[in-house]
């Protein structure tokens, strides 16, 4: 049994938390929003009065919160609550479940070995489905020997943990990992409107291509989803466009263009701004039906 401090706990974070929870471990939770943490709490975790005091009291902190100002304040604290810096001990291994600016990854690295605590930056992709059955893609830059202390954690709530490199290089995997994701999704789009309009079912066309060279994550879990018009978030929309933008800033910081990640983001900020940022990624198809001026759905 290990004592581990989880901070955040919205779609991914909530599970995850439970995942370890649930594996034996001892949980102190912290969320800003205090209601969040009442379903734990019920369930056996004991709740952190704050960020510094789940790391007196933990020996692994876990953190999954929205973007990089959210992990500095974490960490460093805010006029409403003191920071894990303030709390932590020499050897506490911290684990940022966070998708965040690979710079400020490395930052807060340096920062950390500073006072004898490691930082493995490990953003995750699976989705809610993924954090709900323990089966996400953790990619994760750091310390190896650090990430090896804590693997048999992170095994609890992955089925794919990949060393990518130093600190950083898990989070430029996870922005490689949205470029992918996301020109899947409107290539998912693209081919339901193009069916739709040229008169065959949209469901017979996914279950033609899934099976193919054409299958992908996003035709598997997202196309139900987009024929019956469930736009639930299993990631948001505005989740999506944050780290889209992260990518965009790191490319330009390496004088890349990003013409399908760009095109996609702009076709994004139509979708949201039809659904709002808490809708689900599959809503991206909205924005190419208002421009053909067609529907998508089961029939």
């Amino acid at each position: 049994m290990a004592r581990c401090g989880f901070i955040g706990l919205g779609i991914m974070g909530e599970p995850m938390a439970r995942n370890l929870l649930n594996a034996g471990n001892e949980i102190i939770v912290w969320n800003r929003t205090k209601s969040k943490t009442d379903t734990l709490v019920a369930e056996g975790a004991h709740l952190g009065l704050s960020p510094s005091d789940v790391a007196e009291q933990s020996d692994f902190i876990f953190i999954c919160v929205t973007n990089s100002q959210d992990v500095l304040d974490v960490v460093h604290g805010t006029d409403e609550s003191e920071g894990v810096i303030e709390g932590v001990k020499k050897g506490t291994i911290i684990v940022d479940h966070s998708t965040i600016a690979p710079d400020v990854s490395r930052q807060l690295a340096a920062e950390l070995e500073k006072i004898g605590v490691p930082l493995i930056d490990a953003p995750v992709s699976g989705g809610d489905k993924g954090a709900i059955g323990g089966t996400l893609s953790i990619m994760c830059g750091g310390d190896e020997d650090a990430l090896n202390t804590v693997m048999p954690l992170l095994q609890i709530m992955g089925s794919q943990i990949t060393h990518c490199g130093p600190s950083g290089s898990g989070q430029t995997v996870k922005l490689c990992n949205q470029i992918a994701v996301c020109i899947n999704n409107y290539a998912l789009a693209e081919a339901l409107v193009f069916c739709s309009l040229n008169n065959v079912k949209p469901g017979v066309m996914l279950e033609a291509i899934s099976a193919g060279a054409a299958g992908s994550w996003q035709i598997s879990n997202l196309g139900p989803l987009i024929l019956k018009r469930d736009f639930s978030p299993g990631f948001k929309l505005g989740l999506q466009r944050k780290d889209l933008g992260l990518a965009i800033d790191a490319a330009d910081s390496v004088n890349m263009p990003l013409f399908g990640t760009t095109l996609v983001d702009r076709m994004f900020s139509v979708a949201e701004r039809l659904h709002g940022t808490d809708a689900g990624t599959q809503a991206l198809i909205s924005a190419l039906e208002t421009l053909t001026d067609v529907e998508v759905s089961a029939e």
